[in-house]
C-alpha cells in the first residue's frame, strides 16, 4: 500500500512563520504531527518542531518546510493532509484525515471506523 500525507499552502506558510519567529532557519527544524492515543475519542494529534528526524520518518517538503511523521502515526493518517484553519474561532492546524470516523469538535481528536 502506497502511504501518503500532503501539506497545504497555508499550512506550510504558517509553519514557515512559526520557524521564523523563533530565529531559527527553516531548514534546521520540521514540524513533526503524530497521533497519540488520548483525547474524547480515542486519538489525538500532536504538532511540535523537531530539530531531527529519524530515517523511518516520512518527509513532506512544502514551499521550503518539512514535515514529518512517523510510520506508526503515518498508518493512521494516511492519505490526509495538514492544513492551517484561521477562522473567527480562532486559528489551528487541523488534519484532514479520510482514515477518522469521527472527531471532536475542536479537531484535535479522532476516532477510526
Amino acid at each position: 500500500m502506497t502511504q501518503s500525507f500532503t501539506v497545504s499552502d497555508a499550512a506550510a506558510r504558517r509553519i514557515a512563520e512559526i520557524i521564523a519567529s523563533k530565529g531559527a532557519v527553516e531548514s534546521t527544524f520540521a514540524l513533526r504531527v503524530s497521533v497519540s492515543a488520548g483525547g474524547c475519542n480515542g486519538f489525538q494529534y500532536e504538532f511540535k518542531l523537531d530539530p531531527e528526524t529519524s530515517p523511518e520518518d516520512f518527509v513532506v517538503t512544502s514551499h521550503g518546510i518539512r514535515v514529518v511523521v512517523d510510520p506508526v502515526s503515518l498508518d493512521l493518517m494516511n492519505g490526509g493532509e495538514l492544513d492551517f484553519v484561521d477562522k473567527l474561532m480562532g486559528a489551528h492546524f487541523a488534519v484532514n484525515n479520510p482514515n477518522a470516523a469521527s472527531g471532536c469538535g475542536c479537531g484535535t481528536s479522532f476516532s477510526l471506523a
